[in-house]
């Protein structure tokens, strides 16, 4: 037996392991995203606030990736995905305990606003310890081409569990806790994978052993002292793409709630199971790019990005202009595919851009503008409220100018460049942004 295969063997236990914390995770964010257009509208929070309730968490996300990054180098891998998952199922209890307080009127609706973005916030605070050291964990575990497939695997799970956390949510819509049973089930299952991490996930770095990456100053991994996490010329297109990305990704979704409700003129208990049903179409659509149609058409980055942000401008437009519920579920579908490619191809060519040894610093940059461009998500819905069709228009220039952007930008143009497309991608082990979009 090959020593590569005794490695394989010995990394099939711990890739399980973050392959369920990441379904898990991807489940309980998405469970609930499913569920607050319809928890906004039962309280009597309007809706530009309901898509503000992830604003704090996203900018506390961004500012601390990268520090949970830097903790990781310093601290270990373990530690930090423990602390993440943690601060994933004390702020999905938590909200949820808020929600129920709303759904039987125990306070105002700006009072339950104000408590859900601030329990929220634990998420952002503490949720983005776990991203960039999971990545670094695999990165250290693994060759460059065993590293392609493995993270790939790794990223279907956050599509798997996309699919999955809408479909379920509704089972957990139960008397007494309504619109809050989803996320009270989400909160007990992270528990439960806080034991199989503690238990069962060997730790790969030992600090104080030798092990120990040199002392640098925050934000600076590459370069030397004087250069900037945020100017280095090697990710700083990777993070204009994906920021812009990942915002149209989050507007769409988080308008798809109050499209859904206002185009069918159902109740928003009643409304739930066809938002369910588009957001799982859309989920399937990404997860079919993600273990499908990237490997069997062995596409790297470039092609990545520029056929994903111009599949997702095609649904966008197909969505603005949707006349029925049928073709804003398909229009859905078509952005989902595109945002499917497009999304790993900026992961796979940040990580690919890096040595393996800068790969925490790097996931903790790209963790931090999928954080951040959940602020900009109140902004579409309030252009919902007065031009139904604006925000998905708007989406769709943005994405058209990116297709240009990722033709005519040389570090994206070459990213496929040294071997890049001979290894496929890393399809993007990414949480898909803070609000698990």
């Amino acid at each position: 037996m090959t020593g590569e295969s005794k490695e394989a063997r010995a990394n099939r236990a711990p890739f399980a392991i973050l392959f369920g914390v990441s379904v898990a995770t991807a489940m309980g964010n998405n469970g609930m995203l499913s569920v607050l257009p319809a928890i906004g509208r039962q309280i009597g929070i309007p809706d530009a606030m309901v898509a503000a309730i992830f604003s704090l968490s996203a900018v506390l996300w961004a500012i601390t990736s990268p520090l949970w990054a830097r903790q990781s180098d310093l601290r270990g891998r373990k530690p930090l995905i423990l602390l993440g998952l943690g601060g994933f199922c004390v702020s999905m209890l938590l909200c949820a305990l808020v929600v129920s307080a709303g759904l039987h009127h125990l306070a105002p609706p700006l009072v339950i606003f104000v408590a859900f973005l601030l329990c929220r916030a634990l998420f952002g605070t503490f949720g983005s310890a776990a991203n960039p050291a999971t990545q670094a964990y695999m990165a250290e575990r693994t060759s460059r081409e065993e590293r392609t497939q493995t993270m790939a695997t790794l990223a279907g799970a956050f599509g798997l569990g996309t699919v999955v956390g809408p479909l379920l949510a509704p089972l957990f819509v139960l008397p007494g806790v309504g619109l809050a049973g989803p996320m009270f089930a989400f909160a007990l299952l992270a528990a439960v994978m806080l034991v199989v991490v503690q238990r069962g996930l060997p730790e790969t770095f030992k600090p104080g052993r030798g092990e120990t990456p040199p002392r640098r100053r925050l934000g600076v991994p590459w370069r030397g002292e004087s250069a900037a996490l945020w100017r280095d010329p090697r990710l700083k297109p990777f993070l204009i793409f994906g920021f812009l990305v990942a915002a149209c990704q989050t507007a769409q979704t988080q308008t798809l709630g109050f499209l859904i409700i206002d185009k069918l003129g159902l109740p928003p208990v009643k409304a739930q199971g066809f938002i369910t049903l588009a957001m799982a179409a859309g989920a399937v659509a990404a997860l079919l790019a993600q273990w499908g149609l990237i490997r069997m058409f062995r596409m790297g980055p470039r092609d990545l990005m520029r056929w994903g942000v111009g599949c997702a401008a095609i649904g966008n437009i197909v969505v603005a202009f949707a006349p029925d519920y049928a073709a804003v579920a398909i229009g859905y579908a078509i952005a989902s595919l595109g945002y499917g490619f497009a999304r790993p191809g900026f992961t796979a060519g940040a990580s690919l851009s890096v040595e393996a040894k800068d790969q925490a610093g790097a996931a903790g940059a790209i963790a931090a503008i999928n954080g951040l461009n959940v602020v900009v998500a109140p902004l579409f819905v309030l252009l919902y409220e007065r031009i139904g069709w604006g925000p998905f228009i708007l989406n769709a220039a943005i994405l058209t100018a990116l297709v240009v952007y990722a033709l005519r930008e040389a570090t994206l143009r070459e990213v496929d460049k040294g071997g890049a497309r001979e290894e496929a991608t890393i399809a993007g082990l990414e949480r898909t942004d803070e609000g698990g979009v």
